[in-house]
């Protein structure tokens, strides 16, 4: 015998009308939906899947189907990305309260749950964007510093922005922190943690912390550059915020977070917390196969641009075209355009491209990117020549030159 579901009374009050959407592209082909009709069906289904995940011909007639469930607003063949026949490009709405709590604040997890939740699992879906109206962007802070605030905090407006990281995995503490001092010492704005260093025991979080915020203060008094570390913060649920918390009472001048291992709203957290108060930046370990299937998971721009940016990454690092990753010049160019895209009253961030870039590469970045970057260069500065402080003033040379 078939659940009888009623519309809960009141309901319809309570359900604002105001609506998000989502851009979807469905895969065709022998295992898609090769047809107008099939694809439909498809949609029709996902509608359901993302929000009640109940067959919509038990559902009575009134606000729930009317309300609740998603709702098919666009319906085309093709587009940009397909890559064969019976590709189609789906736009869905939901009711915003699907995603708000009590008190009409946004909540991240469930928004991502209602944009990706159950569907994630199918093939042949993938998320190429969305928008939200300004009354659900109003209940996030995003970036606390944003593009502006991260020039005026290191002193830089003319050129891009200089990131390297701290590496290779395995060398003690006190190495890590004379690399920093000579990054810093060279005039590199930021210098993060190579996102595989953590809490191991050849260099310990609490020491490697320790030593090199003291490392890059020391080069910033000796040569009056205006250099900022970032610990990379990524370990257990139970020690990223306490980690946080330590590298803002350590001098550090930012946090490094890998969202795709803990979470996108521990970020949010870190971000918003007043208590830490430092710029966040992005590293995108762990979230590869979210964007390099063509057919499923997110779009570059949806994940590493907006995404990020809801969840309150100053600068989100992505591996730049021609280096030792797949990503194309295109998906490049679109995660920059949606660091700086309108989202409500949030603030810009930074695009930070990187993997394997090398300094010869500074021009064509220029050429796509324009100045607002922030290029993250690392064996590229060791290969130059032994002196690391001297091919950190060559690259800044360099840029500041073009």
């Amino acid at each position: 015998m078939a659940l009888t579901v009623q519309n809960p009374p009141g309901l319809a009050a309570q359900v604002s009308g105001e609506r998000f959407l989502v851009r979807y592209r469905l895969r065709g082909g022998p295992e898609g939906a090769a047809t107008e009709a099939e694809a439909l069906a498809a949609a029709r289904e996902l509608c359901l899947e993302q929000t009640v995940e109940f067959p919509g011909d038990l559902l009575p007639p009134g606000a729930i189907p009317d309300s609740i469930v998603g709702r098919v607003e666009g319906l085309a063949a093709g587009g940009p990305g397909a890559t064969g026949p019976g590709h189609w490009l789906l736009s869905v709405s939901y009711a915003a309260e699907t995603c708000l709590a009590p008190g009409g604040r946004l909540d991240l997890v469930q928004f991502c749950n209602v944009l990706f939740g159950n569907i994630s699992i199918k093939p042949g879906v993938r998320v190429e964007g969305f928008d939200l109206p300004a009354s659900m962007l109003a209940g996030l802070k995003g970036p606390r510093f944003g593009r502006e605030g991260l020039r005026a905090r290191q002193g830089v407006q003319d050129r891009p922005l200089i990131c390297s990281a701290l590496k290779p995995m395995g060398l003690p503490a006190r190495d890590l922190a004379d690399q920093a001092y000579r990054f810093a010492l060279g005039g590199i704005d930021m210098i993060k943690d190579d996102h595989g260093l953590s809490n191991q025991v050849f260099a310990p979080f609490e020491e490697r912390l320790e030593l090199c915020a003291a490392a890059v203060a020391r080069a910033n008094r000796e040569s009056g550059n205006n250099c900022s570390y970032y610990p990379n913060v990524t370990g257990p649920a139970d020690q990223v915020l306490s980690r946080a918390r330590a590298a803002a009472q350590a001098g550090a001048g930012g946090i490094l977070v890998c969202p795709s291992l803990v979470g996108l709203d521990t970020m949010r957290l870190i971000a918003e917390d007043d208590g830490i108060g430092l710029p966040v930046m992005a590293h995108p370990a762990f979230g590869g196969s979210y964007v390099t299937s063509p057919d499923s998971g997110f779009s570059h721009g949806a994940l590493y641009g907006t995404l990020t940016r809801l969840a309150g990454a100053d600068s989100s690092v992505y591996p730049n075209w021609g280096g030792r990753f797949s990503f194309s010049r295109e998906e490049c160019a679109s995660i920059a355009a949606a660091t700086a895209a309108p989202l409500g009253g949030l603030k810009t961030s930074f695009p930070a491209p990187g993997g394997g870039m090398t300094t010869d590469r500074a021009k064509d970045m220029l050429e796509v990117y324009g100045r607002d970057f922030l290029v993250l260069i690392g064996g590229g500065l060791h290969r130059r020549g032994p002196d690391l402080t001297d091919n950190c003033r060559y690259f800044v040379s360099l840029l500041e030159g073009m």
